[in-house]
């Protein structure tokens, strides 16, 4: 499947700008990014709900810009469940294999082979109003598998659910679309499921592109300040910066050096290394996120806050406001001079400050990731 400069717009107004998306057939791939960036949009186009004013959609190496949606050969799962209300999970799973006329025998057998894929089997007497929103859902899932597309497409399929079936229910696609490998385009606004649900991402805002590729290369290089910050959660601590020579560290006492042991030439001295200066501090940084800054006569410099440590050496200075105990983890949030907040991931069993307490703040600095600030974009990092 594959968009090509596809782009839409509405009464002026550009709803998504010039798309490239080439998903592999086979692929579970996630359309991600906050409500009115375009994905849905996106996902309408694709299955000929909306028409492109510009580009071309690409279905099974075919331009179906002029193909009408019922021939298409998609299948879409909606937001909220779409069942008829007065039909039997059996027959809202046969709907649209009687709208294509198969043969009774077949639409019974491709039914039944859904319904169990699905842990439906027993429930296909039932009327939807007699089923939990999971078991909605999953019936939802079957009415579009039993048709067997070239793609399905999901249009925040599980918003509607409470966490633990949204857990679930995440669970069961993930597992229904590897053994159908059937090609999948999944639209959310959650970046937990899209970090844990798609092969690849593509990560939109204001109908742009921002960046796609695999969760963990997203995670690890995101391309621009806005994937940075959209992608965790907590996302990245993203921190106003200037590029300066990193202080030389005090010499721990007035011993003079010892003497060389043999003759052979001493090493040059290395060269000053370099630091981005922020409100309440420095953070060093490595040798190619330095090289990138001097690209950049503003900065911005982000790091994730499990990269973050509270320590008595720590280069940044900030006052603790507030401690959420989540379980495993902790969060304290630190105030920086400039009024900057600050979140630091902890382990729970690790000492917690206190609210009010003067701490300091350490990172390696391969963790640390540069930005421009004027464009958001990425100036080198850590690999």
């Amino acid at each position: 499947m594959l968009l090509r400069g596809a782009t839409k717009r509405f009464d002026g107004r550009v709803a998504v700008d010039h798309l490239d998306i080439d998903v592999a057939d086979g692929e579970l791939l996630v359309l991600l990014g906050p409500s009115g960036c375009g994905k849905t949009t996106a996902l309408r186009m694709v299955a000929g709900l909306e028409e492109p004013d510009e580009g071309e959609i690409e279905i099974g190496g075919q331009v179906v810009n002029d193909v009408d949606p019922k021939d298409r050969d998609v299948a879409m799962v909606f937001q909220s469940y779409a069942l008829y209300p007065h039909l039997s999970v059996e027959k809202n799973i046969e709907f649209p294999l009687r709208q294509r006329g198969l043969h009774a025998d077949d639409r019974r057998r491709r039914v039944r082979e859904a319904a169990t894929s699905l842990g439906l089997a027993d429930l296909l007497d039932r009327k939807p109003r007699q089923l939990s929103g999971g078991q909605r859902q999953r019936v939802a899932l079957a009415r579009a598998i039993v048709r067997e597309p070239q793609v399905f497409l999901m249009d925040e399929p599980l918003s509607n659910l409470d966490a633990a079936l949204r857990l679930q229910t995440r669970a069961d696609i993930v597992a229904l679309q590897r053994r159908l490998a059937t090609t999948t385009l999944y639209v959310t606004h959650d970046q937990v499921e899209a970090m844990t649900m798609g092969h690849r991402i593509a990560v939109l805002d204001r109908g742009v592109l921002q960046q796609v590729d695999t969760p963990s290369v997203l995670y690890e290089r995101p391309a621009n300040v806005f994937v940075a910050r959209f992608l965790g959660s907590p996302g990245m601590n993203l921190l106003p910066a200037t590029l300066s020579d990193a202080p030389s560290p005090a010499p721990l006492c007035d011993a003079p050096s010892p003497a060389p042991l043999c003759d052979a030439p001493s090493p040059a001295p290395a060269g000053p290394s370099s630091c981005a200066r922020v409100a309440g501090g420095h953070l060093a940084l490595g040798g190619e996120q330095a090289a990138a800054a001097r690209r950049a006569a503003e900065l911005v410099v982000g790091v994730r806050p499990e990269h973050l440590a509270l320590t008595p050496s720590g280069t940044l200075e900030g006052t603790v406001v507030l401690v959420e105990l989540l379980g495993a983890d902790v969060h304290v949030v630190c105030r920086l001079s400039d009024g900057t907040e600050l979140v630091v991931r902890q382990d729970a069993p690790a000492a917690r400050p206190a609210i009010g307490e003067a701490v300091r703040v350490s990172a390696a600095a391969s963790s640390v990731h540069v930005f421009t600030q004027k464009s958001g974009a990425r100036l080198g990092g850590p690999q």
